[in-house]
């Protein structure tokens, strides 16, 4: 087993730890062994989490970068995890911040505090089933007629390559985690040998089941005192009703940005042509082949309406769309009925039931929830449904939660002290607009705002919608600890107001003109976060034949083999879109311009955030700026804070969108920023660059 993984000496038979050394001691003991330097936010977090577990209430904390957010927290839950023999579970959304705290802080972190505490505090990682690869997967893979091709050393293609590369992997790995496969594999690989938990026929029917590496991960938890975890598991586990962690009434988030997101993602359905055939086929080896037939039937069927349908935000479901979507429940249903009982001695044919199971479920679950979305009326309906197709992508209906609200209030926030944390959590210098997200609500001793008048027969809105207030919401408070960084003093923010605003028929010539002559003055040192890869391509192929200066293009090659080019070569520039304004950490010289061609606004046909857009309005609040505006705010505080990322760091932003300066929200979306001096004069911006050019230039040589 991995060491990374194995519980510490006494873990889970350790009697209490009298007489702990309170969490600022603690907090001292690591920050010197870590070699670290004490830093007043990181203290007031530390306290602050202290104090809402004393308080049994929530805490939402924004810790700006260089705060050393992670000590922070996971201190004071070490502590409570020792002093009250329980566990607590930490979230992130991103496997880099779960590897950095499983691989690095948690290891440094556990010996740096041995000597106060007693013992050496233990920890674990837990992800979702899928991430494992499963051993009874890889022993029958082949079994199925349209899996044979990939397994015929005759006819190896890139598929069939990758998949035995993960034959060969699976007599190696200790964990069976595919993040430790290097480098990876497609998610198409990946799916030959890996099952969902609604796949997995369990530990005690699988012929592997005392060697099942998703089972192994999960008790490994059981006996320790940090869980992490991600948003995506955390919201299966609290949602789907599969009870993957243990219990622990202490849930840290980290990346408390995307929780609504992951979480959304996670509570979406989906019903294609694809997704039906593939449950008609597992199903043809253990249902009555009429009923196979006729819902690989219903798939043609869906097939055809999908084609003459177009795409998006569907408010009232057309007659024929209703009817092939309810063909397909009746016939996925049929079949769900006629799977007989499971025979636990034949492992293959329990396997085959329980994908078939799995299958069908889906698409029946998926059938019913879009057709029931309709049933009431448009205003007081809780899902939104939309049909997503175009380009390479298979046309789909998709069905979603207008909000999240309520079930995170239910799920997560009922029985527990949670911590949400995050470098930009204020939006517009308020903690709000993300808290009725979550489904908090008002903060703790804030007086609640004046409710909308509603015309005769407006339902309230949603528990948890945008906009809404609710009794009984949970106790919380919030707090900014700041940042080390001064921003200031480190960084400007040029806003290009002289240009116009931006349209949609790509990069305007003025746009690349004034890019052209920021890298120039800024000697490369680029990060272009774009709002879409089509404007990120254009200025790549525009600029490349304009300038000296290297520029790489996100999609040319993986993302972190791309930063990692950038960070290596400071004349080089990247250029790219959504998961470079989160993704990127780069101190140094390599990075001191940062450039957004336009403010991120959702785009105005997104099914999801029109639908929510219209739900704030409904319910008499402003839904540009419950939904659009605070969108923009949180892509731009996290583009713009690519910029610092150390001490020593010194740049530019240039948001090449005047609207930041000029539209009436322009004064929401540049408080929700980091501090940086402010300017609208190109040469000043142009200026800054060429000195910090100048300055950096020697190191270069």
């Amino acid at each position: 087993m991995d060491n990374r993984l194995r519980p510490g000496p006494g873990a889970g038979t350790v009697a209490c730890v009298p007489d702990l050394p309170d969490v600022e001691t603690l907090l001292d003991a690591a920050v010197r062994a870590l070699d670290g330097a004490r830093r007043d936010g990181q203290v007031a977090m530390a306290k602050a989490v202290t104090e809402a577990i004393e308080a049994d209430e929530h805490l939402v904390v924004q810790a700006g970068t260089g705060t050393g957010k992670s000590l922070g927290y996971l201190v004071p839950a070490v502590r409570h995890a020792l002093a009250e023999k329980t566990t607590v579970v930490v979230s992130t959304a991103t496997i880099a911040l779960q590897n950095q705290l499983v691989d690095r802080d948690l290891p440094r972190l556990a010996q740096a505090l041995r000597p106060l505490l007693g013992r050496e505090p233990t920890f674990a990682i837990l992800k979702g089933r899928r991430n494992y690869l499963c051993r009874h997967r890889l022993d029958t893979a082949g079994a199925d007629p349209d899996e044979t091709e990939l397994f015929d050393p005759r006819a190896l293609s890139s598929l069939g390559r990758q998949v035995q590369r993960l034959h060969s992997w699976a007599e190696e790995t200790v964990t069976g985690d595919r993040d430790e496969l290097v480098p990876g594999v497609s998610d198409l690989a990946w799916r030959q040998v890996s099952v969902a938990a609604n796949e997995c026929m369990g530990a005690q029917a699988c012929p592997f089941g005392t060697e099942c590496f998703a089972e192994q991960a999960r008790a490994e938890t059981t006996e320790v005192d940090i869980v992490v975890t991600n948003h995506a598991l955390l919201a299966i586990d609290a949602m789907q009703g599969y009870h993957l962690l243990p219990e622990h009434d202490l849930l840290l988030v980290d990346e408390a940005h995307e929780l609504v997101d992951r979480v959304t993602s996670v509570a979406t359905g989906a019903l294609s042509e694809k997704a039906v055939a593939t449950a008609a086929k597992r199903a043809a080896r253990v249902c009555d082949v009429e009923l196979t037939e006729r819902l690989a039937e219903t798939a043609d069927g869906l097939s055809m309406i999908f084609t003459d349908a177009e795409p998006g935000r569907i408010d009232h479901i057309p007659e024929a769309l209703a009817g092939a979507v309810a063909s397909v429940r009746d016939a996925a249903h049929a079949c769900v009925s006629s799977v007989g009982p499971e025979n636990k001695n034949d492992p293959d044919a329990a396997s085959a039931r329980r994908f078939a199971l799995a299958a069908l479920e889906e698409v029946h679950r998926a059938a019913v929830r879009v057709l029931e979305s309709f049933e009431p009326p448009l205003r007081d309906r809780q899902d939104v449904v939309w049909l997503a197709k175009g380009g390479r992508q298979a046309p789909s209906l998709h069905v979603a939660p207008l909000a999240v609200g309520g079930l995170l209030r239910e799920k997560l926030f009922g029985d527990r002290t949670t911590v949400l944390t995050s470098a930009t959590l204020a939006l517009g210098g308020s903690f709000q607009s993300l808290a009725v997200q979550w489904g908090l609500g008002r903060e703790r001793d804030q007086a609640p705002p004046p409710v909308p008048e509603r015309s005769e027969g407006e339902p309230a809105p949603e528990a948890g919608a945008p906009g809404s207030a609710t009794e009984g919401e949970p106790r919380w408070r919030g707090m900014d600890v700041g940042s080390p960084f001064d921003h200031a003093r480190s960084g400007i923010l040029y806003v290009a107001k002289h240009l116009p605003t931006p349209g949609r028929d790509g990069l305007d010539p003025r746009y690349l003109d004034e890019i052209a002559e920021l890298i120039d003055a800024a000697g490369g040192r680029a990060l272009g976060l774009f709002s879409s890869m089509r404007a990120a391509s254009q200025a790549t192929e525009e600029l490349r034949e304009r300038l000296d200066q290297p520029i790489l293009c996100q999609g040319e090659d993986s993302t972190g083999q791309l930063v990692k080019e950038f960070a290596e070569d400071e004349a080089t520039c990247l250029f790219g879109t959504l998961s470079l304004w989160q993704g990127v950490d780069v101190p140094g010289p390599s990075l001191q311009l940062v450039i957004v061609d336009r403010i991120p606004f959702p785009r105005p046909d997104d099914p999801l955030a029109s639908a929510r857009q219209r739900a704030v309005g409904a319910a008499g609040g402003n839904g540009f700026m419950a939904v659009a505006a605070t969108h923009a705010a949180l892509l731009l505080a996290q583009g713009t804070g690519r910029l610092l990322r150390s001490m020593s760091d010194k740049g530019v932003v240039a948001v090449l969108d005047p609207r930041l300066a000029t539209a009436r929200y322009g004064s929401f979306l540049r408080s929700s920023l980091p501090p940086y001096w402010g300017t609208t004069d190109p040469e000043v911006a142009r200026a800054a660059l060429r000195r910090l050019n100048e300055a950096a230039a020697p190191a270069a040589v």
